[in-house]
């Protein structure tokens, strides 16, 4: 019985500081380590054409809320798309991130709402969404303007409900080898 007791009580001390560090974690601090879903890709129907953002996932709340923290660079094509898990009316700000991010504010249909280009980084300004929506996609500064995106394109991910499963091309019926005819291993 003593061993029992005393297994519990230094079981207790070992789990103490470890519980402790699992309710003190702060997602925001520099050397937190938040780990992101994805990538994925999101695609934007614009007016020029399909655009492709690899993007990585922030769905839980400590990952929408480290978001872009820290970082002092994003590519090209690059982006966090931001899953809030309802619909509502949001709110951005870029504390701690040290580089402009455009923001596009995403409606539930995958429409584009709203795009704030060229956000200041280290403000705590709040970016409004000015109407209720269901996502964030953060990309690059002045990436929007561009790729062409703009208020209005259909956002394309399964979020949104909007992968288009179908070719975007009509495809052309070819004549094809029976199976008899073909060899495996050859392409034909």
């Amino acid at each position: 019985m003593k061993k029992l007791v005393f297994l519990s009580a230094l079981l207790a001390l070992v789990s103490a500081p470890a519980l402790a560090q699992v309710t003190d974690f702060d997602p925001t601090a520099r050397d937190a380590v938040v780990e992101y879903g994805g990538p994925d890709n999101v695609v934007i129907e614009t007016d020029e054409g399909p655009v492709t953002i690899l993007a990585e996932i922030a769905e839980t709340p400590e990952q929408r809320q480290r978001g872009m923290m820290w970082r002092e660079e994003i590519g090209d094509n690059e982006g966090m798309l931001f899953d809030f898990g309802e619909v509502r009316q949001v709110n951005i700000w870029m504390r701690n991130t040290l580089i402009s991010l455009d923001v596009i504010y995403i409606r539930e249909d995958g429409t584009i709402a709203k795009i704030i280009a060229h956000a200041q980084p280290l403000s705590r300004r709040q970016l409004r969404s000015d109407v209720p929506v269901a996502s964030v996609l953060e990309i690059g500064p002045g990436r929007s303007e561009a790729l062409g995106i703009e208020p209005g394109d259909l956002v394309r991910h399964d979020l949104f409900g909007t992968v288009d499963e179908e070719p975007s091309e009509p495809v052309e019926e070819t004549e094809t080898e029976s199976p008899a005819e073909s060899t495996p291993g050859e392409d034909g």
